[in-house]
């Protein structure tokens, strides 16, 4: 399979300033399309958390020129799907069709975003669709874990220290009007990226995007980087109870790189051998496999445009929490003071360069790829460069990336589970 790059793929800048990238692959009848709006949840105060998530979710539920029920039937008249959700930085949107279908989807799509009109109806369903998820969160102990870790080891004015979808208090708070205003706020052809990929010739899906937002204007504004994070001079530990639960819930981790720092394939790498490669790393073997503590133990490790978490979750029977905890810091004590086995390390880099072409298989994939490429700032034969990336990362980089961000003595610890911890 040839990896996508720049021979390959179609880069071009509207005169509005929008990104379009495209690569043909006309192995599959199908076409993906992903793309990102710059508005998320960082443009949100505190009071209105969760008004990110709900004007994303609003967008396909009525425009000027179709209602809710006409946009859904016209795509999935056709087979298609269409959604759009918002992130911290972002707001993310994306579409499949078969490739003839793709000039009406895009119409649907270029509609929804530019074009929504929150009606009041509407907007009281979707309001009681999150209320409900809502509620549901707060009986789920690993969404609660999360949650909690996130208030833990970020300042309470840091966009990543509060909830996405907001809270009961803050989303029945915000009105129709708060919607639409967050919306002309920041959607704008300015910081707007599309990819397509699929079996499509790449000059004409280029004039298919340009026919339908090639006239839309917008201002460009100023929004600063994502603040980077103090790591934690010693731990911090809040237990979240949820009444009527026999599992309990960990989080234990740390503020973690953004993906722009030199140093995070060094991070990747660390991770994987910590909590990923084989069944879950080393976390896996000894938590789970060896002391039987776990039902699942790994880490995670997110990246992103700000500094996001890189995090050890494991969900264990209450009583043994503290065992669990205690063995995943000695885990951690090891990373950061033994450097891997030249082994372990070449184990690992083979399962990282070799699991890239199963990314790649599909266009999702491919179109998701490309995507980070351009958010990132990464180049466009960065997929190319990947394996050489992995390859050239020895044992004391990736326990220079352990001693950098991980430390078994200072944490954040958040633990959700039946009272009475």
């Amino acid at each position: 399979m040839a990896i996508p790059g720049p021979e390959d793929i179609l880069r071009h800048e509207l005169p509005n300033g929008i990104v379009v990238l495209v690569r043909e692959n006309h192995t599959s009848p199908s076409v993906m399309v992903n793309g990102y709006l710059a508005l998320g949840s960082c443009d949100e105060t505190r009071a209105q958390a969760g008004l990110a998530a709900f004007t994303a979710a609003a967008l396909t539920r009525g425009t000027t020129r179709r209602t809710f029920d006409q946009v859904y039937e016209e795509v999935e008249s056709v087979g298609a799907s269409l959604g759009v959700s918002a992130g911290v930085r972002y707001t993310g949107f994306g579409a499949k069709s078969l490739a003839e279908d793709l000039p009406p989807i895009l119409d649907v799509l270029a509609d929804v975003l530019r074009n929504p009109t929150f009606p009041p109806v509407e907007v009281e369903k979707l309001r009681g669709e999150i209320l409900t998820d809502l509620e549901e969160r707060a009986h789920d102990t690993g969404r609660m874990a999360s949650l909690t870790f996130r208030e833990l080891a970020y300042p309470d004015d840091h966009p990543y220290h509060r909830s996405l979808a907001g809270y009961s208090e803050t989303v029945s708070a915000l009105t129709r009007d708060d919607l639409q205003a967050f919306y002309q706020s920041g959607a704008s052809p300015q910081g707007m990226v599309i990819t397509i990929v699929g079996a499509v010739q790449a000059a004409q899906a280029l004039a298919q995007v340009e026919a339908v937002y090639g006239d839309w204007r917008g201002a460009s504004r100023s929004r600063p980087p994502l603040p980077p994070v103090a790591r934690p001079a010693k731990v911090r530990r809040r237990f979240a109870p949820i009444a009527g639960k026999t599992q309990t819930d960990i989080v234990l981790g740390y503020v973690g790189p953004p993906r722009t720092d030199p140093a995070f394939l060094d991070a990747v790498v660390c991770n994987t051998i910590l909590g990923v490669f084989g069944m879950m790393g080393r976390l896996g073997d000894r938590v789970r496999d060896e002391q039987g503590l776990a039902y699942y133990c790994y880490s995670q490790i997110e990246g992103g445009a700000g500094p996001g978490p890189w995090r050890v979750i494991a969900g264990v029977h209450p009583d043994n929490v503290e065992r669990a905890v205690e063995t995943i810091c000695t885990e951690i004590d090891r990373i950061c003071q033994e450097p891997v086995s030249p082994e372990e390390l070449a184990d690992t880099q083979a399962f990282l360069t070799g699991s890239l072409p199963l990314r790649l298989e599909t266009n999702e994939g491919v179109a998701r790829a490309i995507l980070d490429m351009e958010r990132y700032g990464l180049g466009l034969d960065y997929l190319q460069r990947y394996s050489e990336l992995i390859w050239e990362i020895d044992p004391a980089r990736v326990q220079a990336a352990a001693q950098k961000w991980l430390d078994p003595h200072a944490y954040a610890l958040a633990v959700a589970g039946p009272p009475g911890e």
